[in-house]
């Protein structure tokens, strides 16, 4: 297995943290960059994503995504397999996709239904459909995402099965230039 920089992505509630935290501890040496960490760290005046963002919330998420390709470049740099997950939708996939220099670089996309979706939700200990609908997001994944790397249907999978999974497609089938 080659190092490489492994950005997973789908909407919130896809399996993307676990998922990503289970596939960075069966690599021998990784990290794992969670893209929302940079939300958080803005204490005054975020702007949150909505359906209808405002320029200011466009700008903190383009600025998330950037420094989490820096993160991912710096560690990648120092040797390390890099799995880097957030909410990546949209033109913002090919966007982010061109910020992140490391290569090989491959995308898995988690792509579970929405039915899916609403029960792990449900199991969550934190809600994250709040301003957004389900299927608005699953329209927005599958309809105005374009389809670079691996797109995997986890609906009936345990993580452990996803991880199996891109262990054994993500190098062949989900590497972009």
């Amino acid at each position: 297995m080659n190092q490489a920089v492994i950005l997973l992505t789908g909407v919130q509630a896809a399996g993307k943290s676990t998922v990503a935290q289970a596939l960075a501890e069966r690599l021998p040496r990784s990290v794992h960059v969670r893209g929302d960490v940079f939300r958080r760290m803005v204490v005054g005046g975020r702007a949150e994503m909505t359906p209808d963002p405002s320029a200011e919330a466009l700008a903190q998420l383009r600025l998330r995504y950037g420094l989490a390709a820096q993160v991912s470049d710096a560690y990648f740099d120092a040797g390390f397999t890099v799995v880097v997950q957030d909410v990546i939708l949209g033109e913002f996939l090919p966007e982010t996709v061109g910020l992140i220099r490391s290569r090989p670089l491959l995308v898995v996309v988690l792509a579970p239904s929405p039915a899916a979706i609403a029960d792990r939700e449900a199991g969550r200990g934190k809600v994250a459909y709040g301003t957004f609908g389900i299927e608005e997001l699953d329209r927005g994944l599958r309809d105005g995402t374009p389809r670079l790397g691996l797109w995997l249907d986890t609906s009936g999978q345990s993580v452990a099965e996803t991880v199996d999974e891109i262990l054994a497609r993500a190098w062949t089938e989900a590497v972009v230039e």
